[in-house]
C-alpha cells in the first residue's frame, strides 16, 4: 500500500534500537538531525534494546505496540527507523501501523532528492531512489492479478509488478547511460585542467562540518550554506588564486555520514570523483563536535572505499568560535603544515589556511638564478608572463640576471622550448 505524502510538517515518530549484534551503532542524535534537515517533525522518539532484530517487523511485539500506541497519540503521518529495513520488514509495518514506514537509507534519499540543484544530481538521486525502489514495488501492490480480459483491456500477460519493474529498468538503463555522458563531460573538463596543470584542491569532510561556509570565504562565493545535513549535494568549483604558487581549483563536495547508502555512493561516483582526482584534500573537521574523532574515522572509511585515501590530506578543524580558541597552523617535524585551526563563519585563520595550502601546493615550485642573454627575450617574456620573476637585473655584457620561482609544471613547459637559458 502506498500513503499520499503531505505538503510539509510531517509528524513523525522516530524509532532506534541498541541492537547487540550491530558492530557499529547509529547515532539517535544525528538521526533526530536527518529528519529535521528532511522537514520532519519528530512527535516522540522511541528507544529500545534487543539482541537481534525480529525477522518479520524488526521490533518486538511489545515494541511495535508502543509504536502503535504513539502514531494514534499523536497522529503521526510517518514512522522513522535509524537502520536499514527490509522490504517485507518495511511492508509488514505499514500493514501494522497503518501509516508510512522509512529507514535511513529513504531518510537520506529524500534529503537527497530535496538538496539536488542542478541537473546531474537530481539525474544522480533519482537513480538512486529508483534502485532503491525497484526491491520495494510489491509493498505498492496488493492486487497482483494479470492485466484485465476484454474488449480492450488485454495486457500482455504479465502482472502490474512485472510492468513495474520493467518500467523501472528501462528508466534506470536511460538514466545510467545520461549519466555516463555526464562523466564523459567531466573527465574532459579534468584532462583540460591537467594539461593545463592547475592543481586541484578538494574540501571534504562530514555533513555539516562547515564546508561550503569555508569555501564562500575562500572564494568570495556564494555557495548555498546551511546549519544542515546534505546542505550542499552538487560539487562546485572555483578559481582560487594562491600567492607564490598562482591559480588553483577549490572543489566544494558532498558532505559524508556514518554508513553512506552504497547506492548513493555509486550514484554520486561522478561527483566523488572531483575528490579522487584532487591533488590536495582539505578535511573539514567540526572541532566542536562531540562525535568528532568518529566523524574523522567516517570520512577515512568513505575517502578508502573510493580510492581516495592515499591523496595528501590537510586537516582543517573548524568551528574554533565555538571553543573560543585562536587560530593557529600544527606542523609536523618537519615543519609542513598538517593541521589549520579556524573559523569560517567569523573568518579567522582562514588567511593561515591559504598560506598552509600555498605551502603544500607550492611543494612543487622551482626556485632558480637564471642568466639569459640579449637573444633569450622570448624565454623572459615568457617568465614575466607566467608571474615568475622575483628579481631582475643586468650585467655589462647586457645579460640579465633573473631570480624567479613557478611551479614545476610550467618550468618544464617553458624548457622544452630552446634555446637554453645560460646557468
Amino acid at each position: 500500500m502506498f500513503f499520499d505524502r503531505p505538503e510539509s510538517g510531517e509528524r513523525a515518530v522516530l524509532v532506534h534500537l541498541n541492537l547487540a549484534s550491530e558492530a557499529e551503532r547509529e547515532d539517535p542524535r544525528e538521526f533526530e538531525e536527518l529528519v529535521l534537515s528532511a522537514g520532519g517533525d519528530p512527535a516522540a522518539f522511541i528507544v529500545g534494546v534487543r539482541d537481534a532484530p525480529h525477522p518479520r517487523t524488526f521490533v518486538g511485539s511489545g515494541k511495535l505496540q508502543e509504536i502503535k500506541d504513539e502514531v494514534a497519540l499523536h497522529e503521526a503521518e510517518i514512522v522513522m527507523f535509524n537502520h536499514a529495513l527490509s522490504p517485507s520488514q518495511e511492508r509488514n509495518l505499514e500493514a501494522e501501523l497503518c501509516c508510512r514506514v522509512l529507514d535511513r537509507t529513504g531518510l537520506i534519499l529524500d534529503i537527497f532528492a530535496q538538496r539536488a540543484r542542478t541537473h546531474e544530481g537530481k539525474l544522480q538521486v533519482e537513480l538512486a531512489q529508483l534502485q532503491h525502489m525497484a526491491t520495494r514495488l510489491v509493498r505498492g501492490w496488493t492486487h497482483l492479478e494479470r492485466q484485465k480480459g476484454g474488449i480492450g483491456l488485454r495486457g500482455p500477460g504479465e502482472t502490474q509488478l512485472e510492468t513495474d519493474r520493467r518500467l523501472l529498468r528501462v528508466r534506470i538503463k536511460s538514466i545510467t547511460a545520461r549519466l555516463d555522458k555526464v562523466r564523459k563531460q567531466r573527465d574532459q573538463g579534468r584532462r583540460s585542467r591537467r594539461r593545463a596543470e592547475v592543481p586541484t584542491v578538494s574540501l571534504v569532510g562530514y555533513t555539516n562540518a562547515g564546508k561550503s561556509t569555508l569555501f564562500n570565504r575562500m572564494t568570495d562565493s556564494k555557495v548555498y550554506a546551511a546549519d544542515k545535513l546534505f546542505a550542499t549535494l552538487d560539487p562546485t568549483l572555483r578559481r582560487l588564486e594562491l600567492e607564490n604558487v598562482g591559480p588553483v581549483i577549490l572543489a566544494d563536495t558532498v558532505g559524508f555520514i556514518a554508513h553512506l547508502p552504497h547506492k548513493l555512493v555509486d550514484a554520486f561516483k561522478a561527483t566523488l570523483e572531483e575528490t579522487l582526482n584532487a591533488n590536495l584534500l582539505l578535511h573539514v573537521i567540526d572541532a566542536a563536535s562531540a562525535e568528532r574523532e568518529d566523524n574523522m574515522f567516517q570520512v577515512q572509511e568513505v575517502l578508502a572505499e573510493i580510492g581516495a585515501d592515499e591523496i595528501p590530506q590537510l586537516q582543517v578543524f573548524n568551528k574554533l568560535d565555538l571553543l573560543e580558541q585562536s587560530p593557529r597552523i600544527d606542523r609536523n617535524a618537519d615543519g609542513v603544515p598538517k593541521r589549520v585551526w579556524l573559523s569560517a563563519a567569523t573568518g579567522a585563520g582562514v588567511d593561515l589556511l591559504v598560506q598552509a595550502v600555498a605551502e603544500l601546493v607550492g611543494q612543487d615550485m622551482v626556485n632558480e638564478e637564471l642568466d639569459l642573454a640579449p637573444d633569450q627575450g622570448g624565454l623572459r617574456a615568457a617568465l614575466y608572463r607566467l608571474g615568475a620573476v622575483e628579481t631582475e637585473d643586468y650585467g655589462e655584457d647586457g645579460v640579465a640576471h633573473l631570480s624567479v620561482r613557478l611551479p614545476r609544471a610550467d618550468w618544464n613547459r617553458l624548457m622544452k622550448k630552446g634555446p637554453e637559458p645560460l646557468f
